[in-house]
């Protein structure tokens, strides 16, 4: 048994060391599809030794039961991977991180459970302690279905307003900072009890403020927050994976859990960064609507219209042009007339470059991808830093269902609602084309005087038919 846990052991560290290179690879266009390679190699190299010393130590029906549990989700995985478009990714991978908070729920109870060896909650919880389990064993279990519950029912909501099954506005509860700091208080209180006299009803109770507490928690952040709160629920579900890996003493997970959790963070980090917004200020309760406007109406005059064979015609008779895209070019899926669109301007002999703003839209990279799908090379797709100085020196710029992230209120209105925010500075240029279906404000609900400068005009209507309709006209 000792040569077989060492082998695994050996097949563990292996995986690790891809998953960390999994994610160095991820980190740029070129490499992501190595990166990719590297952890499904890695993840098949952990199941496989999983499922060895499962089969060693486990009976057959066990075995069998993990495989067919196994083959279940594969379907399921394969299924959606099959069906969901771009679009709808922000909300799958909420719904992900949300499985596993609720597995985390259910590792900490089963551990518990089956370490007290009296498995009937009427025993348990009249105070029944679980035999040989030590004080850091008891705090891994409470913390681990502590984090899972958060996650779980935080996912939930982030995946209900990105679906627009619920309102995305923060819900502004009264006192609503003193409840959170409640339910923590709280919790600590029940953790004090859970190690001190172990029990299933302090869990239980701090089970239920958890779920409270994460439905509250992502409930109360804005729209216009929501990349930051799907980086943010990727790292808790990294936590709440290296909890799990505590209570099952598997170090992959925990080393696993550790990489989701930091990177998860720190790219919640940068997120916040780019809105000039700090992490607390984000969880205290963002900025969002549903198209409304959030702060002041401000009359900017009227703003001027333009038609496909005009775009046409400032496009031919342009030496450099810049796109910036949005979620309305998710929405609208017109990514791949885009790449034909850059395709075509390219070959007569114009310079053509992305800007990406790193919060456009609903998920941190989601331009990038959407690009990256539609062939769009690498080395012209930017980001805000280093496209934002050749704006003035810019003939055209498209703002294909960009909003907020273009906002010149964020640069030069000190009482906006998002004033600080590191915008693209599209004004900059000579001529601005704005691709959109009305007028109304965009996620954050914040006025866009963008739409009404002297070098702004309007080309409304799908961003996929009108592009195609320009490809034409070119």
């Amino acid at each position: 048994m000792t040569t077989d846990l060492a082998i695994v052991g050996a097949a563990y560290l292996v995986a690790a060391i891809l998953f960390i290179l999994s994610l160095a690879g991820l980190s740029r266009h070129e490499s992501s599809k190595r990166g990719n390679t590297y952890g499904i190699i890695g993840m098949v190299i952990a199941l496989v030794a999983t499922l060895w010393i499962a089969g060693k130590s486990a009976g057959l029906p066990q075995w069998v039961a993990i495989i067919v549990a196994m083959a279940i989700g594969a379907a399921i995985g394969v299924r959606l991977a099959v069906r969901v478009g771009m679009t709808e990714m922000p909300e799958l991978i909420a719904m992900l991180h949300s499985f596993v908070g609720l597995a985390a729920v259910l590792v900490g109870y089963n551990t518990y459970l089956v370490s007290t060896e009296t498995h009937p909650v009427a025993e348990l919880a009249v105070g029944a302690t679980p035999g040989g389990t030590d004080a850091v064993h008891l705090v891994e279990i409470f913390l681990g279905v502590f984090i899972g519950a958060v996650t779980f029912t935080g996912s939930i909501v982030a995946f209900l307003k990105l679906s627009a099954k619920i309102s995305s506005r923060p819900l502004m509860l009264p006192a609503r900072h003193w409840l959170n700091l409640a339910a923590v208080v709280v919790s600590l209180a029940l953790m004090v009890w859970f190690v001190v006299s172990p029990a299933i009803l302090p869990l239980g109770i701090m089970t239920v403020i958890a779920l409270a507490f994460g439905w509250h928690l992502v409930a109360s952040i804005g729209g216009g927050d929501m990349p930051v709160v799907i980086s943010m629920l990727n790292s808790y579900s990294g936590w709440a994976a290296a909890a799990a890996g505590f209570m099952l003493d598997n170090d992959l997970l925990i080393v696993t859990g550790a990489l989701v959790g930091s990177s998860g963070a720190y790219l919640s980090y940068i997120m916040c960064k780019a809105m000039n917004r700090s992490f607390v200020s984000v969880i205290a309760g963002g900025f969002g609507s549903d198209g409304t406007v959030t702060g002041e109406e401000v009359d900017y005059g009227d703003h001027r219209d333009t038609t496909v064979a005009e775009v046409a015609e400032l496009l031919k008779s342009a030496h450099s042009v810049v796109i910036t895209p949005g979620y309305g070019m998710a929405v609208a899926q017109a990514q791949y007339p885009v790449a034909d669109l850059t395709a075509k301007l390219r070959e007569r002999g114009i310079d053509v470059r992305f800007g990406i703003h790193p919060v456009a839209g609903r998920l941190p990279g989601h331009m990038n991808v959407l690009l990256a799908e539609a062939k769009v090379p690498y080395d012209i797709v930017l980001e805000m830093d280093e496209v934002n100085d050749d704006f003035p020196d810019t003939d055209v710029v498209l703002v294909i269902g960009a909003n907020d992230t273009v906002n010149p209120a964020a640069a030069e209105d000190p009482s906006s609602p998002i004033a600080g925010m590191p915008v693209l500075e599209v004004w900059k240029a000579r001529d601005v084309i704005v691709f959109k279906r009305s007028m109304a404000a965009g996620y954050a609900g914040v006025q866009n005087p963008l739409f009404f400068r002297d070098n702004t005009a309007m080309l409304f209507g799908d961003a996929k038919d009108r592009v195609e309709d320009i490809i034409k006209a070119l």
